[in-house]
């Protein structure tokens, strides 16, 4: 068998490049995770759904126990110490719960378990040794309880992003603090009150900055070189950029990551989604309103990772129904071999659009076998996420409209019909009536509760 080869467009290089693992036996890669505070927000699941995606993958290509896949929790932060300032409960307890809900919501989205999730609080001892570091090479400096990374220490700074220290000044909310040598330094290490979270150091007791978390993570689990890293296009400038320059420095012979990945953002009905908008939505919202995590996924899938993604009703609608054909078709049966033309879309630069394409193509031809092993490579048709395409039995409702439809033909009243039909349609239920018979199909946001208001 000929090993699929895949692509992936590195953003430190600015272009497509062939893969090639550091060690085909262990392939390493990094995502960096939520800080938990709060519901996941839409957005937050879309470098989730891609590196998942990537994630399976590699295991189908190079063997599910060759691929180790990180993803930290952020659960040291000023915006969870602020929550629970406000909310007046007690820190370990906000981010426990609110770890807990990420993982509840990313499984519904059929997204599998890192291979490690580990907590930066679990790395404080790796962080301050790796500050102490990069110190004892004249990278970083202390100052009034700070230690911050001098930035011109590391010329290349500035690679990732492609744009220059000045631009960055110049385009970025820089911090202006006494302590501070030059303007773009930024904070690797900071002093704690009393009240905030806070561990002992050579520099006082303090909390480490948002940048040194995932080098030290990293390092630690994945070593000083390894495959890839990613996340949103958000992170690219300052932390990603930040991560490159304080991990090249703490240890100048490694390659830090030699692949980077980074998703465009997601729009709502072709808006930015924001609150002040009210499109604002965190993937807990739209399940709670119906829409299965399966749907929500394939709508993800549905748009390239490297391209703003839009959520709409429509694309919605149209992936609950092409997924309730799909299961359909697949009902009872066992997957076969994948479709190697899916499976090299997928290795494309993770083109699941492409590969989608060709699930259609497979269905229309009756593949049932090979549509379902080939949809797994993405994540869907998975026995365990199919209960919402099942779970509601609709005939009793079908029978009531087609009698209702019968008696409206002989009396020509249709008032009945109407009412049944609209009552339906406000549920959240597709009506299809032809000549032959009446199909009710039920769409994302369906709730049987609103037919008790029809019988």
């Amino acid at each position: 068998m000929t090993m699929t080869n895949i692509y992936l467009h590195n953003s430190m290089t600015r272009k497509k490049e062939r893969f090639v693992p550091i060690d085909p036996k262990d392939v390493r890669m990094y995502l960096c995770g939520p800080t938990v505070y709060d519901r996941a927000h839409l957005g937050n699941a879309r470098n989730v759904i891609m590196f998942d995606v990537l994630f399976r993958l590699l295991r189908h290509i190079y063997g599910e126990k060759a691929v180790n896949y990180v993803r930290n929790f952020t659960d040291v932060d000023d915006k969870i110490n602020d929550r629970a300032r406000q909310s007046g409960r007690n820190i370990a307890e906000i981010t426990q719960e609110t770890s807990q809900w990420y993982l509840e919501d990313m499984g519904a989205l059929g997204n599998l378990e890192p291979t490690h999730m580990p907590r930066a609080t679990q790395y404080i001892t790796q962080m301050v040794s790796m500050i102490e570091n990069l110190i004892e090479r004249g990278h970083a400096y202390d100052a009034e309880g700070h230690v911050l990374f001098s930035v011109k220490s590391y010329e290349k700074y500035g690679a990732l992003s492609g744009r220059s220290v000045e631009d960055m000044i110049a385009g970025a909310r820089v911090e202006v603090a006494p302590y501070k040598r030059d303007p773009m330094d930024f904070v690797l290490w900071k002093p704690s009150e009393d009240e905030t979270p806070g561990w002992e150091s050579p520099w006082g007791r303090g909390r480490p900055g948002w940048h040194i978390e995932c080098s030290a993570m990293a390092k630690d689990l994945l070593g000083e070189s390894f495959d890839i890293h990613g996340g949103g296009n958000d992170l690219l400038f300052p932390h990603h950029e930040n991560e490159i320059a304080q991990s090249h420095c703490a240890h100048p012979e490694a390659h830090f990551a030699r692949y980077w990945l980074h998703n465009e953002m997601l729009q709502v009905e072709g808006k930015k989604m924001s609150k002040s908008l009210g499109n604002f939505f965190t993937v807990r919202d739209l399940l709670d309103e119906g829409y299965a995590g399966e749907v929500i996924r394939f709508v993800f899938l549905s748009t390239h990772y490297g391209k703003p993604m839009d959520w709409t009703e429509t694309k919605a609608r149209d992936a609950e129904n092409t997924l309730r054909k799909w299961r359909k078709l697949c009902d009872g049966v066992r997957p076969s071999q994948v479709s190697q033309l899916a499976l090299e879309s997928i290795a494309d630069d993770l083109n699941t659009a492409g590969a989608i394409a060709e699930l259609h193509a497979l269905a229309s031809r009756g593949e049932a076998d090979k549509l379902k092993a080939t949809a797994g490579v993405l994540g869907l048709l998975e026995d365990h996420m199919g209960a919402w395409a099942t779970s509601v039995d609709l005939s009793l409702w079908e029978t009531k409209l087609t009698k209702a439809r019968e008696k409206a033909m002989e009396s020509k009243d249709f008032a009945q019909v109407d009412r049944l039909k609209s009552g339906l349609i406000a549920a959240g239920i597709d009506v299809r009536m032809s000549k032959s018979k009446v199909e009710l199909v039920p769409l994302a946001g369906f709730h049987l509760d609103r037919l008790k208001d029809l019988e």
